[in-house]
């Protein structure tokens, strides 16, 4: 028997199937809570119930199979993009057998700290095992949500240094990478030039750009009617750049119902059409070669320092302020005008707007003092 006290009152304290068992009898008599600790152990023992009185925990393997997956796949069916990110994350979690086959209220951070010298090991970079991480993350939330452990699952954290998109183009760098991009396309269908301009003067995301409608294009403005959260529904104002290049682009579109029509199975051009077109605009514009994205994180950029934070928010279809700093990067001029504004305030605060109205302010108050 492994009974011991606590105060006044006698505990258990047995290993069964490699986990640690602590209860306590509640009794002041060390023979009733020898007997209670018996009977405990019997009832273990023929399967009456689970560790601790519970049904059985799934593995991460069989919560997945027979309930994340059917859940996402239901839940996103309408969001190929997020159904993917999520299918892709399980898939990788899976594959490692320690962490897949281990009930889910005996999954430590030791076991997640293995996966992630795995994924290491295989070259990933920290936002790609973060990603995973965060399909885990949502795994466990969803798992104490529905009741399948009454144990408080391990905290899932991650990594840090993982890195943000922080390139924002020149102005002199977009001229020359639009200019590169007219030129490659003069003798194809003039695609990204176009989706180049919505994504510069509009902020749209890429894929919003990609799957827009004529239908969206109205009285001067782009209706983004469905995204990634609620807050993509918006209405921005188009430059007369942006307006110009849609004009141009509907004599061209035909009777097709999207704004850039291809011969894909979504009907609209995918992030494949443009790949080519924007690696060699890259090239013979002599810049780094960039993601699409940071077309759409210059344009916010630049609005950020004319604007303020809730209508940067609302034109960038951000749910939250805390997404919407991660586009915001004061440039140098900004920095500095700001401190500049910031000084000559503190400075007229203390002494006045020059050293000559100081002295007079000094003349005239002795003045009337005299």
């Amino acid at each position: 028997m492994a009974v011991y006290k606590r105060g006044k009152i006698w505990w258990y304290k047995f290993s069964f199937n490699g986990e640690m068992i602590r209860e306590s009898t509640k009794q002041t008599n060390k023979r009733v809570a020898e007997r209670l600790e018996a009977s405990r152990k019997a009832a273990l023992v023929e399967g009456r119930a689970g560790i601790g009185g519970r049904k059985a925990v799934p593995t991460l393997r069989e919560f997945a199979e027979r309930d994340f997956l059917p859940y996402v796949r239901s839940t996103f069916a309408s969001k190929p993009k997020t159904l993917r990110y999520y299918e892709n994350g399980a898939k990788r979690l899976l594959a490692y057998g320690k962490l897949a086959d281990e009930p889910l209220d005996r999954i430590t951070t030791e076991t997640i700290a293995g996966y992630v010298a795995k994924r290491q090991e295989a070259g990933l970079r920290v936002s790609s095992i973060n990603r995973e991480l965060q399909v885990l993350r949502r795994m466990f939330h969803l798992a104490s949500e529905w009741g399948k452990t009454n144990k408080s699952l391990c905290r899932v954290r991650m990594l840090p240094g993982e890195g943000h998109r922080e390139r924002v183009l020149t102005p002199e760098e977009e001229a020359r990478y639009l200019r590169a991009a007219r030129e490659w396309c003069t003798l194809r269908r003039p695609l990204l030039p176009d989706v180049a301009v919505i994504l510069l003067d509009c902020g749209l995301r890429p894929e919003e750009c990609f799957r827009l409608r004529w239908e969206n294009i109205r009285d001067g403005a782009i209706e983004i009617l469905s995204g990634k959260t609620m807050s993509a529904r918006r209405r921005i104002p188009m430059s007369q750049r942006a307006a110009a290049a849609l004009e141009m682009r509907k004599a061209e579109s035909g009777a097709s119902e999207w704004v850039f029509p291809a011969d894909t199975q979504s009907g609209h051009i995918e992030p494949c059409s443009v790949k080519r077109a924007h690696a060699a605009a890259c090239k013979a514009a002599g810049i780094e070669r960039f993601p699409l994205y940071t077309l759409r994180h210059t344009c916010l950029t630049r609005w950020a320092p004319n604007m303020d934070p809730w209508t940067l928010a609302y034109l960038a279809g951000h749910r939250d302020m805390a997404i919407t700093r991660r586009y915001v990067h004061p440039q140098a001029d900004t920095i500095r005008e700001a401190l500049e504004r910031a000084r000559t305030a503190e400075t007229g605060h203390r002494i006045g707007h020059s050293a000559e109205t100081g002295e007079e302010a000094e003349s005239g108050e002795g003045a009337l003092i005299n």
